[in-house]
């Protein structure tokens, strides 16, 4: 039996969900901490694994160590509708961008994504990870060399990832390259051909500011880039936090200069 057929549609500009309705006995698969809200007849459960053959209570805990390792929950929670009618779950993007709609049947069944990157999914649509093909993609890359795996066994089913700021696609004929800061990566097919290099010259390398490693992605096949990584975003925050050595930003000055009295910056 293949994936759930869903219907879904996605609100908001650049905070961004996705409301997913199911008829009776549909589920959605979502990961831990992105449910926004339940319609009446929605229930939820946990579970170790969505894969058919994870092999047992070994195999599920194997499954969801190695989410663990991508810095995903240890569990995948189910959102499914117990009730007699057509009900709403949704699902909140976790920080500013825009929330991907794929149907994973129009690109071989399977893509790999970066971490922290998966919203949700139809029911049946396996959750996984993905070693890199080379190990110094994972050494150097900077975002961890383990992607996560999202399969339909059955070759169809819908899912959704979410990407900081704007999303570019770019579908990449056999040979063509591109240079990619790692973090910019969201997701691409799993015969696009991932690898490390590092940046020529010493001083690109020194004052630069754009560190010693870059991601080359080759096609065929396609990618999907956000232009706000959250971990360049998060670096750029604490660097401006006062208490963190980084100096207010966007606030008057005489105000600004009150608001540290009172709260003792």
């Amino acid at each position: 039996m293949g994936a759930d057929i869903i219907d879904y549609q996605i609100v908001g500009d650049d905070l961004q969900a996705v409301i997913v309705t199911l008829d009776p006995g549909e589920a959605v698969v979502g990961e831990a901490g992105v449910m926004m809200y339940l319609e009446n007849g929605i229930e939820m459960a946990t579970q170790l694994s969505m894969k058919k053959d994870a092999g047992g209570l070994m195999g599920k805990l194997f499954e969801a160590g190695k989410r663990v390792v991508t810095g995903e929950s240890f569990f995948i929670t189910v959102f499914a509708n117990e009730g007699n009618q057509r009900s709403d779950c949704a699902f909140a993007a976790p920080y500013p961008g825009h929330v991907i709609p794929v149907e994973l049947g129009d690109f071989g069944g399977e893509l790999l994504v970066q971490k922290d990157s998966f919203l949700c999914a139809a029911h049946g649509i396996e959750i996984g990870v993905a070693f890199t093909k080379r190990f110094g993609a994972g050494l150097f890359g900077g975002e961890g060399f383990i992607l996560q795996r999202l399969h339909a066994p059955e070759g169809m089913g819908q899912a959704f990832f979410h990407a900081g700021g704007t999303v570019i696609r770019r579908d990449l004929g056999p040979g063509e390259k591109l240079r990619v800061d790692t973090g910019c990566i969201v997701a691409f097919e799993k015969q696009v051909d991932y690898r490390i290099e590092m940046v020529k010259g010493i001083k690109n390398k020194l004052f630069g500011g754009e560190g010693f490693f870059f991601a080359t992605l080759e096609g065929p096949g396609t990618v999907w880039l956000q232009t706000l990584p959250f971990s360049r975003l998060a670096n750029r925050v604490v660097a401006s936090a006062p208490r963190s050595g980084g100096k207010r930003v966007g606030e008057g000055s005489i105000l600004g200069g009150v608001f540290d009295l009172v709260d003792g910056s």
